[in-house]
């Protein structure tokens, strides 16, 4: 009998057990970038183990997939995509994966982009895009901070509907976040408060999102198109309005190449600065809040340093 209820005990310590055991693994959630990536390991914390797919020192917009990533997808849980075109790879992957959880509409399928107050918006044709296609909208809107709080939302949403016995503390973590995240907006405001309506010049059309979070003014791209080489002629012009406008900054990616960049300005006085479009792609951009640590830092100085 002794032998029989300690039998009973064991099986019934078990079967307590049993959820707790299930409930600590991990969601393995894969993003397309690293701030995506960056962006769900602050609401998910230890809850989650996350991967990104494009590495942040190249152009996602022409990222072109690996065989490893395709088996990361099928070990995921949940798949998140900037969307807009930007990432449009990450479908065509997805067609090869059999979790129809992960497909557009399942509840571990998540567009980031959903709700949020979108750029340059265009009507769209029939003709095929040429470079990068922007039709849908400009898809870099991680790059205002603000935005943080829509993209965030949509994670913790989508992380509620595959783990809602812990939702309380994805709640929990996004708060923590989003204060943190509005003391820092404040303070890079500030930072940049001087130098408010300065003319710039941009190298690829990446930045519009971050010009009207900090009051920049964007007068001119170096590409004609996004994805499109220079042309002489753009490029004489754009001299001419450098001049005018008076512009002492030239924004680049540091992906991007240096030569024609270094060119303008060696012929208008302007300082070039490298700021990091994705958490990563400097060393000093470890995460999503130091990303704009680190390119308000920059841009700063480079203002500073050319008055």
């Amino acid at each position: 009998m002794a032998a029989s209820f300690a039998l009973t005990l064991a099986f019934a310590v078990f079967t307590l057990l049993l959820p707790a055991a299930a409930g600590a693994e991990k969601i393995k959630v894969v993003t397309t970038t690293s701030d995506l990536r960056s962006l769900v390991e602050l609401v998910g914390g230890a809850r989650v183990e996350a991967a990104h797919l494009a590495a942040p020192s190249q152009d996602t917009e022409v990222y072109e997939p690996r065989p490893q990533d395709l088996q990361k997808l099928r070990n995921a849980d949940m798949v998140i995509k900037i969307g807009l075109d930007y990432d449009l790879w990450i479908d065509t992957l997805l067609k090869n994966i059999t979790n129809a959880d992960l497909r557009r509409g399942g509840k571990g399928y998540l567009d980031a982009s959903t709700g949020v107050a979108l750029l340059e918006m265009r009507a769209t044709g029939f003709a095929p895009p040429v470079g990068h296609s922007h039709g849908a909208g400009n898809p870099h809107y991680w790059l205002d901070p603000v935005n943080a709080e829509i993209i965030t939302g949509g994670i913790m949403e989508a992380l509620d509907r595959l783990d809602p016995a812990n939702a309380k503390l994805y709640e929990g973590n996004r708060a923590a976040f989003l204060r943190q995240l509005k003391t820092k907006i404040d303070a890079w405001k500030t930072r940049l408060a001087p130098f408010s309506g300065r003319p710039v010049v941009a190298y690829h059309n990446s930045w519009p999102y971050f010009a009207r979070r900090f009051r920049l003014n964007i007068i001119d791209y170096i590409e004609l198109k996004p994805g499109i080489p220079a042309s002489p002629s753009h490029l004489a012009g754009l001299v001419k309005k450098m001049k005018q406008a008076g512009v002492k900054v030239i924004i680049k990616q540091p992906f991007e190449p240096e030569q024609i960049p270094k060119m303008l300005a060696d012929k208008t006085g302007a300082i070039v600065v490298s700021l990091a479009p994705s958490v990563g792609s400097v060393p000093q951009a470890g995460d999503y809040l130091s990303l704009f640590d680190y390119n308000i830092n920059a841009l700063a100085a480079a203002f500073a340093a050319n008055l």
